[in-house]
């Protein structure tokens, strides 16, 4: 299926089949966002892996240092790493835009230079969805 055929990319890809003017590599990207809680970042995390717009995410604890509306603020936050198809980015990003409740949430995307092709193949094939036609996006 279409595991097996990235795979068969991602080795042609690595014998040196394919040049940079013929083949574009599948990419991965990484959506950082900061959330205020352990709830919504659970609550977040939970939705864009069960919509299949993220493989993985990664929720760390940090304090954040900011100026808002001209105050200083420290604040304990919550890193959320969202691992995607670089396609997905879109709707991913509109996606947490539209679920987040921060009036300026921060949504930013890390290109990922390179990556190991298990780990890149693993990730395109759980976020695999189905189109209302029966293809798989």
């Amino acid at each position: 299926g279409a595991r097996l055929l990235l795979e068969d990319h991602i080795n042609a890809w690595r014998s040196g089949v394919y040049d940079s003017c013929r083949w574009i590599m599948p990419a991965l990207a990484i959506l950082v966002t900061t959330v205020d809680s352990l709830v919504q970042a659970q609550r977040l995390t939970r939705a864009v892996i069960e919509k299949k717009l993220a493989a993985c995410v990664q929720v760390t604890p940090l304090v954040s240092h900011y100026v808002w509306e001209g105050s200083y603020c420290e604040t304990n936050e919550f890193k959320l790493e969202m691992k995607l198809r670089a396609e997905d980015y879109p709707i991913l990003a509109d996606f947490v835009r539209s679920a987040h409740n921060y009036e300026t949430p921060e949504i930013i995307r890390l290109a990922v230079e390179a990556v190991e092709p298990a780990y890149l193949a693993w990730v395109y094939e759980v976020t695999k969805r189905h189109l209302g036609n029966g293809d798989e996006l």
